[in-house]
């Protein structure tokens, strides 16, 4: 896949995420949402971070399995059940970003929900990747 990242001057500068992506390819993987569940079916995490953390492993996981890499991303939605939360916790968010998908960043949006599918689930993430 190729991508190119584009982020116009006209617009805010985009930290954390890209405006627009541009991906060229032959096979489109579309990404379930991913929350922090373990192996067992079980929410792991008691914090916001570490949930993140564990929802963007399994969205990795899935892509992986699909034969794609994080580069490959063109689209995630972040849902999360408290913005203010996951706000604060951006600059940590971040980080967990940068270690487990590195510095190729998707167009994103981060969208409040009353609550997600598992009552303790705080974070969900799905989105597509375009691959070669």
């Amino acid at each position: 896949m190729t991508a190119e990242r584009v982020n116009p001057p006209e617009l805010s500068p985009a930290t954390g995420f890209s405006h627009a992506v541009v991906a060229t390819g032959s096979r489109v993987v579309f990404l379930a949402g991913q929350t922090a569940l373990d192996s067992d079916g079980k929410v792991a995490g008691d914090t916001l971070p570490e949930q993140f953390e564990r929802a963007l492993t399994n969205l990795l996981t899935a892509l992986r399995a699909a034969g794609g890499s994080p580069a490959d991303l063109a689209r995630v939605t972040v849902y999360a059940t408290d913005i203010a939360a996951y706000r604060a916790h951006a600059p940590e968010l971040g980080g967990i970003w940068h270690r487990l998908a590195g510095r190729d960043y998707p167009a994103m949006a981060v969208v409040q929900v009353v609550r997600l599918w598992d009552e303790e689930a705080m974070v969900e993430l799905d989105g597509f990747a375009v691959l070669p």
